[in-house]
């Protein structure tokens, strides 16, 4: 009898959740289609906005990279989808929501084979030839905007900034907001640093008050009496950049001084104030007309620049003074010793204007001219939190549209014709595989359909026409018209995107889809669930029989 039992073997600690097998594939790929579904609204011209609060405060958005960030996900698979969308995000710009939505309508689409008992890495192999192929049917399809003129080029870029901005809350004034982040674009040439375009927020006033700076501006600094008497305007003045204060300091150290007589008390004081009227000396000596600070620049320098014509400003962020040491040509020096010309900067116009409730520095015709501001305005202060995201995105857009010249239409016109092209390639695939590229081609037909739903439009009608038309072989630039709620010339009509932006979404999300696919185990060790909530007392025998059932990999509360 003895013999009979097997020994148990204890592999995993008490309490370790493991889930497995294809019932775990199919709670992740759910777990996916769920988080999709929170942003699937968002996409389009035509997409509602998301309102998240958390302890930070409210958030009003449609950006898909955003509220995936807000969402707080934890379910270990969902989790790829958020890394994606952030990829994207840093990448391109733009195509957050679509690369949600794809990856997860890819994942859909294989979850009647899997639970069918199809392996799945016959899937995997299937969609990343898909993949490949749609990538590279991208490639062809795509036209280049090279070679043209100044303005012809601008008037392409305005169009792709136009199309992303068009899903924003600002897609009402998106050709004013176009033109802007183009000209802002194409200011800072072909520097790659995004913080050369600074965007600054001003509360109050509508949005067709927001305005592009040619330079730098940026918010008054706290400011000493005596600030009021300095001039606010200087035309070609020259401009000192410091690291350092200027200002009265007391010891830091406790050091102990014994003097013998009161008088080399005030020999001492008379010394800290020598080393300061000696760097302010020193400062008006340089010939410069504005002296800007990263640290604290004192009430008694602020009067002694005062009585000298000379505007002074500290405490400026370390991000802005680089800007103006780029649009200047300025060197931010650590010491006013030995100040030579070279490292002094200059601009065409230094200005302080008022900006609603707020003083803002500007300095306008830098000669480097590679950095740019735009300054925004509007009602709520979460209203323009999402106005800057979308601009965010715009440049994105256009920075991508300038290196990479090549667009594609959008309104779901390229996804269609991908589609088409797939569903005949997979007629000439023998076996299995022919199943996994058709239904890698039915996802693709999402971004369309959501479109549709997301405007009202019947998807089935809009669908169906749009097939006809592609398959007629002279539609490949047919999408979705949002206006009429029918089909139309996406291309003629001017919805652009770069290329740059569909062959990274298709490639990141056929990535994710394939990784969630791979995965058939979930193993959850208790220490790390004691770590993240109160677990840790009830984490060991008590609880742990009844978590490893049933989870599926999600976290219990």
């Amino acid at each position: 009898m003895s013999s009979m039992m097997q020994p148990q073997i204890i592999l995993l600690k008490e309490g370790t959740d493991t889930s497995q097998g294809r019932g775990q594939m199919l709670s992740n790929i759910s777990a996916c289609t769920a988080v999709a579904d929170t942003v699937r609204t968002t996409l389009g011209p035509r997409g509602m906005d998301k309102l998240i609060h958390d302890d930070k405060g409210t958030t009003i958005s449609n950006d898909g990279a955003t509220i995936m960030r807000l969402l707080d996900i934890i379910h270990p698979a969902a989790k790829v989808l958020v890394d994606i969308a952030k990829s994207q995000d840093s990448e391109v710009g733009d195509g957050t929501t679509t690369v949600v939505l794809l990856a997860s309508e890819f994942m859909k689409e294989a979850k009647p084979y899997v639970e069918d008992g199809v392996h799945p890495h016959s899937l995997i192999r299937s969609y990343r030839i898909a993949g490949n192929m749609a990538i590279q049917r991208v490639k062809e399809l795509a036209v280049s905007i090279e070679g043209k003129s100044l303005e012809e080029k601008k008037s392409l870029l305005a169009k792709c900034a136009a199309t992303t901005l068009s899903s924003k809350l600002i897609g009402g004034e998106k050709e004013f907001f176009a033109s802007m982040v183009v000209d802002a674009v194409l200011a800072i040439g072909h520097d790659d640093r995004l913080n050369l375009i600074g965007i600054k927020k001003v509360p109050g006033g509508t949005m067709r008050d927001s305005f592009l700076v040619n330079g730098v501006a940026f918010k008054k600094t706290f400011s000493y009496a005596g600030f009021e008497q300095q001039p606010k305007k200087f035309l070609n003045p020259k401009i000192l950049l410091l690291n350092i204060e200027l200002e009265l300091k007391s010891e830091k150290e406790n050091a102990e001084i014994r003097l013998s007589d009161p008088l080399q008390y005030q020999s001492i004081v008379d010394a800290e104030w020598n080393i300061i009227y000696d760097k302010l000396d020193k400062c008006v000596q340089s010939g410069a007309k504005i002296v800007l600070s990263r640290l604290a620049i004192g009430d008694l320098a602020t009067q002694y620049f005062a009585d000298r014509d000379i505007f002074c400003a500290g405490r400026v962020t370390e991000e802005d003074l680089q800007r103006v040491s780029s649009a200047s040509g300025g060197t931010v020096q650590t010491s006013v010793n030995n100040v030579i010309d070279e490292v002094l900067g200059t601009c065409e116009v230094f200005e302080e204007k008022q900006v609603g409730n707020e003083r803002f520095n500007i300095f306008s015709g830098c000669p480097s001219g590679q950095t740019a501001t735009i300054v925004l305005r509007g009602g709520a202060d979460q209203f323009i939190e999402e106005a800057e995201r979308s601009l965010h995105d715009a440049i994105m857009i256009v920075r991508r549209a300038v290196k990479n010249s090549t667009v594609v239409p959008g309104g779901g016109a390229i996804d269609m014709e991908i589609s088409k092209y797939l569903r005949q390639h997979a007629r000439t695939i023998a076996g299995k595989s022919q199943f996994f590229v058709n239904s890698f081609a039915k996802a693709l037909e999402v971004i369309p359909r959501q479109l549709c739903d997301n405007a009202g439009f019947d998807a089935t009608d809009v669908l169906n026409k749009l097939r006809q038309k592609h398959a007629s072989g002279d539609g490949a630039n047919y999408g979705v018209d949002i206006n009429t709620g029918g089909i139309a010339d996406s291309f003629a009509n001017f919805v652009w995107e770069p290329a740059v932006v569909k062959i990274n979404a298709i490639n990141a999300a056929t990535e994710a889809a394939c990784l969630i696919l791979s995965v058939d185990e979930t193993v959850k060790n208790p220490k790390s669930e004691s770590a993240q909530g109160d677990a840790a007392a009830m984490g060991g025998r008590g609880g742990g029989g009844m978590r490893g059932r049933g989870g599926r990999g999600m976290r219990r509360r």
